[in-house]
């Protein structure tokens, strides 16, 4: 049986070079905020305890640790399965990464263990490679990733004996322009045996350029003791393990991250036309023959069914759901809506916080007014409901089974009957055959599908 795994996530950097007020660790990518890429490739492999080590913005770093903790309790929903609960401990003053680890120490189990470290800002980090580290820990010892870097600037480098036996880690500002030339540095990630951590922390000195307690000052600290060392090279190279902490550098993680989503999805039977233009967020989930076409966005949290038709320039929000066979088109907003089977909303259309039934037709230039300046409300359409061109339903609004809304009517707070037809601005009932009411469009214009 494997030794119990904790997991220390060090979130305490200010992220300077971002520009920013937001915490480093919060800025999205994907549609997820930094933090949340890494405690999810953590939660891959099952740990027994996790705990985030914050500092610059804490309160707002907390607030995402409380939804993630909410998401970890809601482990029935498939997408959000296995999440472990995260804690936090605050690091204040900042005194280098051997001084945050040790924040950790109260908060996790005294005994036998491993401890896995690693940093919040490293989006690109996966399951496989920790994977891989956690399997290369030598008993009783530690490993840590490496890679071979082309310019390894700023970052601390591995030295090696002339037999290629580890020897030590020097951080960039402390290293001689000889050790400034080794191209392989250290990715800052590591797996300890906790009583070996606790007991080298204990003995870390501030003895450098910067006044820090270093976490590779352990590593140096181990080697001295005889507890066995090995380094691992990633197998995903420099861009697996690239920190971000420029806005620069988190759209290139965006580039990377969103290729990997793409790639998952066409795997699984989703075609999509045109993957250069397409934004399609974590935590969406798609069905198999469905077509995605050009130009569009898909945000996070949004479920698209089997055999479904979006875009091209289509944009699904947060919250929509499209059933089995559902058609989205051109220019067409969905926003916190739910589309049963067979649906279709071709072109230049917002629904937002609307639910509308199976084989529903939605117009051409259809509005769900749901917003009143206060509040939202719901707009509902009934199955196979007919929506003419540039009708505008303010909500609260129904319209039942069957039922028709004429071309450019407005439907104010109101519920259409199953198998009525409205028509006018304000929408009311269509008299009968020869006559209709004041202010009410012509019968033939008011039905008028030939955009939808």
């Amino acid at each position: 049986m494997p030794a119990p795994l904790s997991v220390i996530v060090l979130a305490a950097g200010k992220g300077t070079r971002m520009r920013s007020d937001l915490p480093k660790v919060l800025h999205a990518v994907c549609g997820r905020p930094l933090l949340r890429w890494i405690l999810h490739a953590v939660a891959e492999l099952h740990p027994d305890h996790v705990v985030a080590v914050l500092g610059h913005g804490r309160e707002q770093v907390e607030v995402e640790l409380t939804k993630w903790n909410a998401l970890a309790q809601r482990g029935s929903a498939a997408a959000f399965s296995g999440l472990p609960a995260v804690s936090s401990v605050v690091q204040e003053p900042q005194l280098g990464t051997a001084h945050a680890v040790r924040q950790a120490e109260p908060a996790l189990p005294r005994g036998a263990g491993r401890v896995l470290v690693l940093y919040g800002d490293t989006p690109m980090l996966t399951a496989e490679t920790l994977r891989a580290l956690l399997d290369a820990q030598p008993a009783e010892g530690c490993s840590f990733l490496t890679c071979e870097m082309l310019d390894p600037t700023g970052m601390g480098r591995v030295l090696r004996d002339a037999h290629g036996a580890f020897r030590g880690v020097i951080e960039h500002k402390d290293a001689t322009p000889e050790q400034r030339a080794v191209q392989e540095i250290n990715a800052g990630v590591y797996v300890f045996d906790a009583p070996r951590l606790w007991e080298c922390l204990a003995a870390v000195r501030a003895e450098n350029a910067q006044k820090e307690y270093y976490l590779t000052d352990v590593l140096g600290l181990f080697l001295a003791r005889g507890y066995p060392i090995r380094p691992v090279l990633c197998a995903g190279g420099e861009r697996e393990v690239q920190g971000v902490n420029s806005l620069r550098e988190l759209a290139i993680a965006r580039e990377e991250l969103q290729e990997r989503i793409l790639t998952r999805h066409l795997a699984n039977g989703v075609r999509i036309t045109a993957p250069e233009t397409a934004y399609i967020d974590a935590d969406v989930e798609i069905g198999r023959g469905t077509v995605i076409h050009p130009c569009v966005v898909i945000q996070h949290d949004v479920k698209v069914g089997e055999n479904c038709s979006v875009g091209p320039f289509a944009h699904l929000r947060p919250g929509t759901t499209l059933a089995e066979g559902v058609d989205v088109g051109n220019f067409v907003e969905v926003n916190r809506t739910q589309m049963a089977a067979g649906s279709k909303a071709k072109h230049l259309t917002y629904l937002g916080d609307a639910i509308i039934g199976e084989k529903a037709n939605i117009g051409a230039g259809t509005v769900t007014a749901n917003y009143d300046g206060k509040s939202k409300f719901t707009t509902r359409i009934g199955a196979r409901a007919f929506i003419g061109s540039g009708a505008i339903l303010v909500a609260p609004a129904t319209v039942g089974d069957g039922a028709k809304l004429g071309a450019q009517a407005a439907l104010v707070h109101k519920e259409i009957p199953a198998g009525e037809v409205w028509v006018g601005v304000p929408a009311r009932p269509l008299a009968a055959r020869g006559a209709r009411p004041s202010g009410a469009a012509p019968a033939d214009a008011g039905t008028d599908g030939r955009h939808a």
